[in-house]
């Protein structure tokens, strides 16, 4: 399975708990730590752990290795690292914070637009 096979899975996941405004970035050559990143949000705790939680076991059935997941119990900014994709679900006030995409604004956007339900 490629990183571009389980960014697709990810994506997925977080589309079918209707997680908002779905970004990846492709971070080949600019991160030494994931090939993409997919960025999320949603606007409840119980929303956001239910997106995480989503992508952890569309990955698990996938046989995708979930080497960790961070921030579960908060609820603000759920880390679920699959290797070569870093999936960040954040809820809404903590992504407008923190704002990956502008940190990270020289990564380019890989398109997903085929991987979300109309």
């Amino acid at each position: 399975m490629t990183e571009r096979d389980i960014l697709r899975i990810a994506v997925k996941a977080a589309d079918e708990k209707k997680a908002e405004n779905i970004v990846a970035l492709n971070m080949k050559g600019i991160s030494l730590v994931a090939d993409y990143f997919m960025i999320c949000h949603g606007n409840s705790d119980k929303q956001v752990q239910a997106i995480a939680r989503e992508i952890k076991e569309k990955a698990e059935e996938h046989r995708v290795s979930v080497k960790r997941v961070e921030g579960f119990d908060e609820a603000r900014w759920i880390l679920v690292d699959l290797g070569d994709v870093v999936v960040h679900v954040f809820h809404k006030e903590d992504r407008e914070y923190y704002n990956l995409e502008r940190l990270w604004g020289d990564a380019p956007l890989e398109r997903i637009e085929s991987d979300l339900g109309a």
